[in-house]
């Protein structure tokens, strides 16, 4: 199979990871008898410095010619950078909403799970980690409060910021909808996460998914307000299956999930639309101040990889290899040293994109 596949390098240590990404690729496509096809944009901090504006109609125009969009990661130090002093509309991270609205992307996928051979980097208790987890949560990215209206006024000579949370019936169906067919394919369970004590967005939220339940009889629905279920993150993670959420709350849930794994550099995630395209990239940020030093952990990176393969390509062979190789290095006892643990031996970037390469069977 010919695999399009548009490439995003980005800021920071997004050239380093995603260069291990393709390594892996470039592995698989050997040992399955693939063709990968690279195209390289600009995106973020690196296209304001070469194009002014942190995502061209050009670079659009050709991450919708491909199959499917691998990302490292943008953005820089938002104190010392020149890039955040810059409007927001022309900041790095706006090329990211662009082209996630761009490409009609509403539907965040971010699995966070625990690899028993990672189970002493989990910050948690060990009576909780021994216990392992594994969940997925599904985020809404193209709608509420980081889409919705916004301005800054002065009011009777006071500063007012007003930032608009909407959204409507259509967009929490076709998240909900999509969260209960992963569900499915899993342990058939459903947490959808709002704060409709307060929000009439999420009381919304609630009744939609309500409804949408009623088509997934074999899925048990519970609701949990996003405060407690940022408890119940570090309490009892155990519990979960599938988290469906709206965007902002599932931006922080997350990131508190990616957290309990052991290491942000460990969290995966892909962006889909209603087709099999997606955008697929690590939850972790571009990690400036070890930028060009490898050692960075590509691992969230490849296993963005693996994802992109399974869910656009439906090469759910070539993503188990991935997988496999993956935790083979971890039971061989390499790490990077954000995950680096006593006994185990410590290597770089570059070092576990081909460890993991060469596991690929």
């Amino acid at each position: 199979m010919d695999l399009r596949i548009t490439c995003i390098p980005g800021d920071g240590i997004g050239p380093e990871i995603v260069a291990e990404a393709k390594k892996v690729l470039d592995k698989v496509a050997e040992v399955y008898g693939h063709k990968m096809n690279y195209t390289d944009i600009l995106m973020g901090g690196a296209s304001i410095d070469v194009h002014g504006v942190p995502l061209t109609d050009e670079a659009i125009a050709t991450a919708k010619a491909a199959d499917a969009v691998l990302m490292g990661s943008i953005g820089g130090n938002t104190t010392t950078s020149p890039w955040y002093k810059l409007p927001p509309n022309l900041r790095p991270e706006a090329g990211l909403l662009k082209i996630r609205k761009a490409l009609n992307l509403f539907a965040n996928l971010r699995p966070a799970y625990l690899y028993s051979e990672l189970a002493g980097a989990c910050p948690l208790k060990e009576e909780i980690s021994a216990q392992g987890f594994d969940m997925l949560i599904m985020r809404e990215l193209t709608g509420g409060l980081y889409f919705g209206d916004r301005k800054t006024i002065e009011e009777n000579g006071v500063l007012k910021a007003i930032d608009t949370l909407t959204y409507d019936e259509n967009e929490i169906r076709r998240i909900a909808i999509k969260g209960f067919d992963i569900a499915m394919k899993r342990r058939k369970k459903v947490t959808s996460v709002d704060k409709a004590n307060v929000l009439d967005s999420s009381r919304l939220w609630r009744k939609v998914v309500e409804e949408v339940a009623k088509d997934y009889p074999e899925v048990t629905l519970e609701h949990m307000l996003v405060d407690n279920c940022a408890m119940q993150l570090v309490k009892d993670p155990a519990q979960f299956d599938v988290i469906l959420t709206e965007n902002m709350f599932g931006d922080i849930l997350s990131d508190e999930a990616s957290m309990v794994t052991g290491s942000i550099g460990m969290l995966s995630s892909a962006s889909l639309n209603d087709t099999k395209f997606g955008l697929y990239e690590p939850s972790h940020g571009s990690a400036p101040d070890i930028a060009g030093m490898d050692i960075a952990n590509p691992i969230a990176t490849i296993l963005s990889a693996s994802m992109m393969l399974r869910y656009s390509f439906d090469l759910d062979k070539e993503a188990d290899a991935i997988d496999a190789a993956v935790k083979k290095v971890l039971q061989d006892g390499f790490r990077t040293g954000d995950i680096m643990s006593e006994g185990c031996t410590k290597v770089g970037c570059s070092q576990m994109g081909s460890l993991i390469a060469e596991r690929i069977a």
